[in-house]
């Protein structure tokens, strides 16, 4: 029988890490993520794992990604500032292809901001922040039984093409509580794994990838000989500087991702069917946005929301198809403005797009995204 409890958002995702398999956390408490820390510095001694309190931000992803290499589903948490800090060792897990979760609660920026207000203006941030070409994988949960699942799925998509998964969350969603349902025990939950190599430990080549671009990961003192490198590297693991090697390794980092969209891209469509008007909104601000289509309905205007369940990579070809089906496209964000950019980039000026921003350390009302809805001219 599943357990029905009312639950915040933070301790659905501690949950789901749980449920996933995590067995590492090295962080540091920052508003308004700190719950996920303090409920996995209980949970996981629950489990046999282990919580290590490190000094700095820097230092917990850097903790995180050396328990990853030994074998481990690990994660760490934060928030914006947190996260800037990360910036470089997410840039470094992914180039050396380490699996992680990094938890981004989103607060009001840029520098200390708002602590504790909500705010969506972490979005550039998750997919640029770190420098260089790179693939990014983001999941932005819109409830607190999202928050649980899409946990074991960033772990399911981080295992599986062996490179960070970002959970951007936003302070609405990691505060807020609401009715969840959870297994009655986690057995029973497929546990994420990532591959292993089934070669002898002689000519172990750490980075010789399979036919899916992935290579196989051998954990840290099991035999295997590995390099570990921030460098660009071939199949050994070893700086190899020539352009062909930087050219065969960037196609097989960003291909691993570009190739798989259908398995990664995340989306939910409501009120669409008919639909004048779409709204695209996302995480915290979605909430609001199912209440104000059906307020529109309720008034005679045809409106509809799609959510982006994976925010990055951006779902550009089911925009491309929305702007063929509706008049107008409005996107709300708690920001100044950050996905209406690659939303009117997928349009490419097929209908108009308007953007509903707030950023006042407050969430955007149903009676406020109604209001932009109605004056939307068609």
């Amino acid at each position: 029988m599943p357990k029905v409890m009312l639950m915040q958002g933070n301790q659905a995702c501690a949950e789901g890490a749980i449920a996933a398999g995590v067995t590492f956390f090295g962080g540091y408490p920052i508003t308004p993520s700190t719950e996920v820390a303090e409920i996995l510095a209980k949970r996981l001694p629950q489990v046999g794992g282990k919580f290590i309190q490190m000094e700095d931000e820097i230092a917990g992803i850097g903790a995180v990604i050396g328990a990853s290499l030994t074998g481990k589903k690990v994660m760490t948490a934060t928030s914006g500032p947190g996260f800037s800090l990360k910036q470089e060792l997410i840039g470094y897990a992914t180039i050396s292809e380490v699996p992680l979760v990094i938890v981004n609660v989103q607060r009001v920026g840029p520098s200390t901001g708002q602590p504790t207000s909500p705010s969506q203006g972490d979005v550039m941030q998750a997919r640029w922040g770190t420098h260089g070409d790179h693939p990014v994988i983001a999941l932005t949960p819109a409830s607190v039984p999202e928050c649980f699942s899409l946990t074991i799925k960033a772990y399911e998509l981080s295992e599986k093409y062996r490179t960070p998964v970002i959970l951007l969350m936003d302070e609405v969603i990691g505060h807020m509580r609401e009715r969840i349902e959870l297994p009655d025990s986690y057995d029973e939950i497929q546990k994420p794994q990532r591959k292993v190599p089934a070669s002898k430990t002689e000519g172990f080549l750490p980075y010789q990838a399979d036919a899916d671009g992935v290579p196989p990961m051998a954990p840290f003192g099991k035999g295997y000989h590995s390099h570990v490198t921030g460098l660009v590297h071939d199949e050994s693991g070893f700086p190899n500087g020539s352009s062909q090697a930087t050219q065969v390794l960037m196609d097989r980092l960003n291909g691993k991702v570009e190739n798989n969209l259908d398995d990664i891209m995340m989306y939910e469509e409501y009120c669409l069917e008919d639909a004048d008007i779409a709204v695209v909104a996302y995480g915290g601000t979605a909430r609001t946005a199912y209440a104000a289509v059906d307020m529109a309905r309720a008034q005679g205007i045809k409106a509809g929301l799609f959510r982006p369940i994976t925010i990055w990579p951006f779902a550009e070809k089911q925009i491309q198809e929305l702007a063929g089906k509706v008049k107008h496209i409005l996107v709300a964000e708690m920001n100044c403005g950050q996905l209406v950019g690659e939303v009117k980039k997928a349009v490419e000026g097929k209908v108009p797009v308007e953007l509903l921003a707030k950023y006042n350390n407050e969430a955007i009302l149903p009676d406020e995204m109604l209001q932009a809805i109605a004056n939307v001219k068609l």
